[in-house]
């Protein structure tokens, strides 16, 4: 294999976030490869695909299918993705707010933990999950969206952009309105969950209740060992890092607008003259409330 001598194997953003967001679902094997670069990528950078697979008790092919199962062409892409991140300056990044810092230093702080979030998230949003989210949901009669706190605004925004689109959503942000209607979907309901621990008990559960009457659960989460993932038909990835001063900061809700973002555009490409038609006459209809 050439180094980045094509676009395939120019390096990926975020090789770490990846396996450490797939290594709940690992197979033994590939789980411990993947805990060997988690606790080591400068040392693998320097190795041999031999030197890993000795390393970790694994063959060289189980080395290289591990990459191919993050989305690498193999272990060289993987070392280049690796050696990408680790000698990127970081100063700057996930950094925390301290109490001496003037307003200069706080904006460039919070906006480079937005700007890294976006990017983070991009690199763990699986396409085929965001697929099979958009196929439930246009299959579904309609939709039921999830939030509490800091999420309860990301729900609204989802309810207002399907509706946009010609969608059948409600959102439901008051925990006992969302227990009881979770209760009464069925087979015909699609529900999405917004969850940035994906711990939370009132939104847990009702994608709980909403999973075992039989609707198709997607849930939109930053943890990749959640509890609401042995609930969730479909995860949909963040990637935001939370720092002492700013827990549930904007940058978490950053990502899952971005998340949502590209959910309700793949819906409204999947049935274009539809959501076309909708977002004129909605548009329309808006106009009244104009000067």
């Amino acid at each position: 294999m050439t180094q980045g001598g094509t676009r395939d194997q120019m390096p990926v953003e975020n090789a770490l976030s990846r396996i450490r967001v797939a290594r709940p679902t690992m197979p033994k094997g590939a789980a411990r490869i993947a805990d060997f670069v988690l606790a080591e990528p400068e040392r693998v950078v320097r190795m041999s695909v031999t030197e890993l697979s000795e390393a970790t008790a694994s063959s060289e092919g189980s080395v290289i299918n591990f990459c191919r199962s993050l989305g690498l062409t193999g272990f060289q892409h993987l070392k280049l993705s690796l050696a990408q991140e680790i000698v990127r300056p970081v100063q700057f990044i996930h950094e925390d707010l301290e109490k001496e810092d003037d307003l200069e230093t706080v904006c460039r702080k919070v906006f480079h933990s937005g700007i890294q979030a976006l990017r983070d998230t991009h690199s763990v949003l699986d396409p085929q999950a965001l697929g099979q989210a958009v196929a439930a949901m246009r299959a579904a009669r309609r939709i039921e969206i999830y939030g509490i706190g800091s999420s309860a605004p990301i729900a609204e925004d989802a309810h207002y952009r399907m509706l946009r689109i010609g969608l059948d959503a409600r959102a439901m942000t008051d925990s006992h309105i969302q227990a009881i209607s979770a209760s009464r979907t069925g087979p015909d309901v699609a529900v999405l969950t917004i969850s940035h621990t994906g711990a939370t008990h009132e939104t847990l559960t009702a994608t709980r209740l909403a999973h075992e009457a039989g609707a198709k659960t997607v849930v939109i989460t930053n943890y990749a060992r959640s509890p609401i993932q042995s609930h969730a038909d479909i995860l949909l990835y963040t990637m935001a890092r939370e720092t002492r001063f700013r827990t549930e900061a904007m940058a978490s809700r950053i990502a899952q607008l971005c998340v949502i973002d590209a959910l309700i555009a793949a819906l409204a490409l999947a049935d274009y003259d539809r959501a076309t038609d909708t977002l004129r006459k909605t548009f329309d209809i808006l106009s009244i409330k104009r000067f």
